[in-house]
């Protein structure tokens, strides 16, 4: 093993051209994985309350999103948002948005249908309860229903964060300089250690991934726990 190939590239494999010039590498994988995971935690919710509390027709509408959004390729969704966003909105939406945009909307689909079973699964004497004390539905569901449903809901919560910091990788398609982008231009330039580059393209993987999984651990336990 030659590790000189990842000592000479180090900086660029971690920040990309920053502070010279934009930034990249592992730390826009970071920062992309993060806000789409964001983004996808609130449309996801969001979307799953509406699948439980909306009228019929939008409830019907959300399904069809929802099963729509599912069904597209990732790297077909990002093609879209990369060609469609600047046509919608009359600028060049720059292709790291775009890359946000589409995981968001994918993992927020998911996620729908993670809040639609956890509120499903309540008790039904927790609904009964919270009437009987003069709640309305939709305090029911904010005080009583949904801080223990999020909980439990939490590990497939992670597995989607997992997931779309993952699928950041795809961004290459339109030209981001994210981790797997960088990667392939050490590699293309170097020509003779693809080994060492992806193996530690591997290993920062690996790296993220864990520290996210460990950072859901910690924010799903209880108080006691703490």
């Amino acid at each position: 093993m030659h590790s000189e190939v990842i000592t000479a590239n180090l900086d660029y494999l971690l920040l990309g051209s920053w502070p010279q010039g934009q930034l990249g590498g592992m730390a826009l994988t970071l920062l992309m994985g993060l806000a789409a995971a964001a983004l996808a935690s609130v449309l996801g919710i969001a979307a799953g309350v509406g699948l439980v509390m909306g009228r019929p027709a939008w409830r019907r509408l959300l399904g069809v999103a929802c099963g729509t959004l599912r069904a597209i390729p990732v790297v077909m969704l990002i093609f879209w948002c990369y060609f469609l966003l600047p046509v919608l909105f009359g600028v060049d939406v720059p292709g790291t948005l775009t890359v946000i945009a589409a995981l968001a909307l994918i993992g927020g689909a998911f996620l729908a249908q993670t809040v639609q079973a956890g509120i499903d699964a309540a008790p039904a004497g927790q609904w009964q309860a919270g009437l009987a004390l003069g709640f309305t539905r939709w305090q029911v569901l904010r005080w009583l229903i949904l801080p223990p449903a999020l909980r439990m809901m939490l590990p497939s919560f992670v597995n989607q964060w997992v997931s779309l910091l993952k699928d950041t990788s795809l961004a290459y398609v339109v030209g981001v300089a994210e981790l797997t982008f960088v990667a392939a231009q050490v590699n293309n330039r170097e020509q003779v250690y693809p080994l060492e580059v992806f193996a530690f393209i591997a290993l920062c993987y690996l790296l993220l991934c864990s520290l996210l999984a460990w950072a859901g651990r910690r924010l799903g336990r209880s108080p006691q726990q703490a």
